[in-house]
């Protein structure tokens, strides 16, 4: 395989922008068949670098990419003459709140200003971030008035359309958006990577064959979070958030041997002031937010046409501890993130859980009622508001050998709605409860511990 230093294209460790050097490292390798485009050590200034098909980049041992906190610099990649960005990717549309949007262009195409980051691939096929020990990709926090909530600058990696991807080993840290952002991608490999501070740890939009394995997200805002995506897996992976550690929906979807836990190391870059902002300043006190709101959170928003009835999200073998909530579910209609398409099934299997503040969440849509199974589990609540679950059209509830602690209510389940069927088998409580608020009679018997 064809190996190239950056420094033989003229990079140099510093404070100089370095994006055309290291770009023709990788235009060289891709001219030539493909290969590996070597960072050794030290500090590269960079911005919009253009990761094409068949070309790796391999970071060495303590080798840093650093992204410019200037938001203009990132926009070089639409001269692009070796591969031409498509007239349909190239969209001047802006980021604007939900009231104001007309469309989710400015999320969609791949040109787009808000699609800007450290190192972008479109249409690629078999392409690489390799990295070795020490090695990261610095965001700077680059603020950009005209970013996401008009702060919000590039997202450290940002892939479209590319096929067999394979990101190992790198740390990212104060991504200006999200970390890692993959849209229309498939048969992808995320491991050994780990993300601190910053936005969205990995976000997945409409992918396809994702393995994400032995990760570290400390972030700021959620840790995994995708929508419209299929064969996903979620393996031994540790996510500290501001946000939810899982904002997720697919079909699909298996999440095992993870740990989810609350306060975050790192605020939720939402309540810093504007003069914090665009200082890209990292503050850590009381007034900054730091809980943990969700374990998981389902996500269906209009970002996409949801091609997919999401179903089969699968959590077990996991450790969660100190979180708002263990699951927030919510076709209601009052949810901004949750109004496409409602999701069919969740299943929990053995999980241990602690520090849980509100009751589980389950508003299933009149259409496709809702399913949830929860077995082999213990859930512990934190001076527990009221019960341990909310229901509201479901088609059916099913929970065996599961031991629940410190919920402050008599009931165990709240329902608004007798649509479907709940079968409790072995429901070990404490406090004692034995009755659904809306039923006449006991529907199960609960055990005190």
């Amino acid at each position: 395989m064809l190996e190239v230093n950056i420094t033989r294209f003229g990079a140099k460790s510093g404070t100089e922008l370095q994006t055309e050097n290291i770009q023709s490292a990788i235009d060289f390798c891709f001219e030539n068949g493909g290969g590996k485009v070597i960072v050794p050590s030290g500090d590269y200034l960079c911005a919009g670098v253009r990761l094409r098909s068949g070309v790796s980049i391999h970071l060495l041992e303590d080798a840093h990419l650093i992204g410019s906190r200037d938001c203009e610099a990132y926009m070089g990649f639409l001269q692009d003459k070796l591969e031409p960005i498509p007239d349909k990717d190239i969209k001047d549309v802006a980021w604007l709140p939900l009231g104001q949007r007309k469309n989710y262009d400015h999320m969609n195409a791949a040109a787009s200003r808000w699609n800007n980051a450290v190192i972008k691939a479109i249409d690629a096929e078999n392409i690489s971030i390799i990295g070795e020990k020490g090695s990261y990709i610095d965001g700077q926090d680059c603020f950009d008035e005209k970013g996401e909530e008009f702060y919000r600058g590039p997202h450290a990696i940002n892939f479209h359309r590319c096929k067999n991807v394979t990101l190992s080993g790198y740390e990212v840290r104060n991504s200006a958006n999200w970390a890692n952002s993959l849209f229309d991608c498939e048969n992808v490999l995320v491991s050994g990577v780990k993300v601190v501070a910053g936005h969205d740890g990995i976000h997945i939009t409409s992918c396809k064959n994702v393995v994400i394995k032995d990760c570290e997200f400390y972030t700021g805002d959620d840790s995994v979070a995708g929508i419209d995506n299929l064969h996903i897996k979620i393996e031994n992976c540790i996510m500290n958030t501001a946000c939810s550690a899982l904002r997720f929906g697919g079909v699909d979807v298996t999440v095992k041997d993870c740990k989810m836990f609350g306060p975050a190391k790192y605020m939720h870059r939402g309540s810093l002031s504007d003069k914090e902002k665009r200082e890209g300043a990292s503050v850590n006190n009381s007034a900054h937010r730091y809980n943990m709101l969700s374990a998981y959170t389902y996500y269906a928003d209009f970002s996409r046409e949801i091609v997919n009835a999401p179903s089969d999200i699968l959590i077990e073998d996991c450790e969660i501890e100190n979180t708002d909530r263990l699951i927030h579910y919510n076709f209601s209609g009052n949810e901004m993130w949750q109004k496409n398409k409602p999701l069919k099934s969740i299943t929990l299997k053995n999980i241990t859980a602690k520090g849980i503040k509100r009751p589980l969440n389950v508003y299933g849509s009149e259409d496709v009622p809702a399913k949830v199974e929860i077995s082999n589990s213990e859930i512990e609540f934190e001076d527990g508001e009221g019960e341990f679950m909310h229901l509201c059209c479901y088609e059916e509830v099913k929970m065996d050998d599961v031991k629940i602690k410190n919920i402050n209510s008599s009931t165990l389940i709240k329902k608004w709605s007798n649509d479907g069927k709940i079968e409790l088998n072995n429901i070990v409580c404490n406090p004692e409860v034995s009755k659904t608020e809306t039923m006449a009679e006991d529907a199960f018997i609960c055990t005190p511990i």
